[in-house]
């Protein structure tokens, strides 16, 4: 089935002949004066199995030697890396990425299906300027500034991830090649450890993987506003505001619900959003909490607190009682 998918490709005369893969800064490693061997249609895509140009190279001293495992088409509709498959903005798994930024994406993965799909993103990718990614990536604004994926961003190049495999035989006491053997001679960390059982489809479809479950778990325990219990409470509190105005708010909040009233006080730098209802209320909170940049100010987010009854400012006189009648 796979042979046949690629052979199909091929009579289209549609190969992947790109210069240079691509790939994120950590796995092209920080030797400026490496070599890269291109492989014309030697290999098949581990993702859509149609054949492309492989690159092969060395990142660096002591690393070991790494390739391309994707095509470039099936990079650009992910956005990630064709070696790790890591997404290239962050650093981080399709999974994480996706969840994080509410991303549904239902493209076929397999059968005909697939191949109509990836031709029709195949024509709309040759419209760009090559550096723009396909599918439903292409049509999010992301600017980059998601507090949460910017708390999780691996954005530093980890060279350590290049490092050569374990050697089994050692891990076996039989090895007797020595300082001559390309593998590293120390003992896993642990053996069962889930991250080692990595499948390539499933880091690229963003399932059922282990890092992004790890990374997911550490974004849980990040802090989270907590709508209040009374439900009569729809109005949002902004804080830290320099340089917007009301329109500035609205516009910004117009996407959650219906807005009411919206309030600015420029003396204390703060205002208030009221909504129509509680679930639009919710859902702008949930959406800009520590997410909220408007005029290139961050702005801070919280739940506001409904006005206390005025006492009773009307004071009563207790008057002298009666003196007793004159005789």
């Amino acid at each position: 089935m796979a042979y046949r998918a690629a052979g199909n490709y091929n009579i289209r005369n549609q190969t992947d002949s790109g210069e240079f893969p691509i790939i994120c800064e950590t796995c092209l490693g920080p030797n400026p004066y490496g070599r890269m061997m291109k492989n014309k249609n030697s290999s098949e895509c581990k993702v859509c199995t149609r054949v492309f140009t492989s690159f092969r190279w060395l990142p660096g001293r002591g690393a070991r030697y790494k390739s391309t495992e994707i095509c470039q088409l099936c990079a650009r509709l992910k956005n990630v890396c064709q070696t790790c498959l890591l997404d290239l903005q962050y650093g981080l798994p399709v999974q994480v990425r996706d969840q994080i930024l509410q991303v549904n994406d239902n493209a076929p993965k397999d059968g005909a299906n697939r191949e109509f799909y990836l031709q029709q993103q195949e024509r709309n990718l040759e419209l760009t300027d090559g550096t723009t990614p396909g599918g439903v990536y292409g049509q999010i604004l992301d600017d980059g500034k998601n507090t949460v994926l910017t708390k999780l961003a691996r954005t530093q190049p980890y060279y350590d991830r290049n490092k050569s495999h374990v050697c089994s035989f050692f891990v076996k006491g039989e090895c007797k090649r020595g300082d001559e053997c390309p593998y590293r001679h120390e003992m896993p960390k642990d053996p069962d450890n889930p991250l080692s059982q990595q499948n390539i489809k499933d880091r690229y479809y963003g399932q059922n993987d282990p890092v992004a479950s790890k990374l997911l778990n550490k974004a849980n325990a990040l802090p989270k506003l907590i709508p209040p219990e009374d439900i009569t409470i729809t109005t949002l509190y902004i804080g830290s505001l320099v340089d917007v105005d009301e329109d500035d708010l609205r516009d910004n909040f117009y996407q959650y619900g219906e807005i009411t009233n919206v309030t600015v006080l420029p003396e204390k730098k703060c205002g208030f959003v009221t909504f129509a209802t509680r679930s639009a209320a919710e859902k702008a909170a949930a959406a800009t909490f520590n997410n909220l940049i408007i005029n290139d100010k961050r702005l801070s987010v919280k739940w506001g607190k409904p006005q206390t009854q005025k006492a009773n400012c009307t004071s009563t006189i207790n008057l002298a009682p009666d003196l007793p009648a004159m005789f």
